[in-house]
């Protein structure tokens, strides 16, 4: 999936020492990460913390910050810490693919994560395009560790200042778990549905995110499901189906569920 032409600088200044080749595997993603000053702009972004932009799933300022705790000019000051465990691409992968289970899954793509190396990446990330019946969507999920305590940045407040401001009909909602075994002292979980709108003024295709983060450890997940299956090199693509296929209730009994209790273990 060819990814947005927002990410090319990021990617120059970022990846000229990952393999495989980002050119592909960035293809159509939305990754996490990137400012919330920029996010809008990118049109296939994710929060605080998505790193490798599969079916627009993550931000590129993420690249970045991924491999330099955090710092970066024109960024927010959300900084990554080195991950305990590694996590491969295909174990993303098939957690991903346990949670969007009844339909099937193409243009398969995954990033694998470095403790030993940070340059490698402190972000693990797998997606895909998914189908299950009722229209493509472009699918994905990203998992980092911030560094503690934990600062008011993406994917974890509301009401961080954003510019551009959010649009009319955009959603964000914040909630605080508590403390269960899978979740030790508790998370915070924030669901965001944004619209990128067309310059044209075509109907916006829509993504929608959910980012839980543990406190007491700061490993965080974040899944992004966008309303299109269609490709991200030559801008936003046109809507394919009307709704993301896990619903925002869905999405949260997802991460906080079996499938990403390994993944929010292993990363911190």
């Amino acid at each position: 999936m060819p990814f947005e032409a927002d990410l090319a600088d990021a990617l120059d200044r970022s990846t000229d020492n990952l393999d495989p080749d980002l050119d592909h595997l960035v293809g159509g993603a939305v990754k996490r990460g990137r400012s919330r000053r920029n996010r809008r702009n990118l049109g296939a972004g994710v929060g605080a913390c998505a790193v490798i932009a599969v079916a627009g799933l993550v931000m590129p300022g993420v690249l970045d910050r991924a491999r330099h705790g955090g710092e970066g000019e024109g960024m927010e000051a959300v900084a990554f810490a080195a991950p305990r465990s590694a996590i491969t691409g295909a174990q993303m992968i098939q957690a991903v693919e346990k949670s969007f289970p009844g339909g099937t899954y193409a243009k398969k793509e995954g990033q694998s994560n470095n403790p030993s190396d940070p340059s490698g990446g402190y972000v693990a990330n797998g997606g895909f395009t998914f189908d299950d019946g009722r229209g493509l969507a472009n699918v994905g999920v990203s998992a980092m560790r911030l560094k503690l305590p934990l600062q008011d940045g993406e994917g974890l407040s509301c009401e961080a200042e954003q510019t551009p401001p959010r649009a009319e009909g955009d959603t964000c909602e914040l909630k605080e778990l508590p403390s269960s075994a899978t979740l030790p002292g508790g998370a915070l979980l924030m669901q965001e549905k944004i619209a990128d709108k067309h310059a044209d003024g075509r109907e916006p295709a829509h993504r929608w995110t959910t980012t839980l983060t543990v406190k007491s450890t700061g490993a965080q997940v974040q899944l992004v499901q966008w309303n299109t299956g269609g490709d991200f090199n030559t801008g936003i693509p046109k809507p394919t189906r009307p709704a993301p296929p896990l619903s925002p209730q869905q999405a949260a009994a997802v991460l906080t569920g079996s499938v990403w209790s390994p993944i929010l273990g292993a990363v911190a």
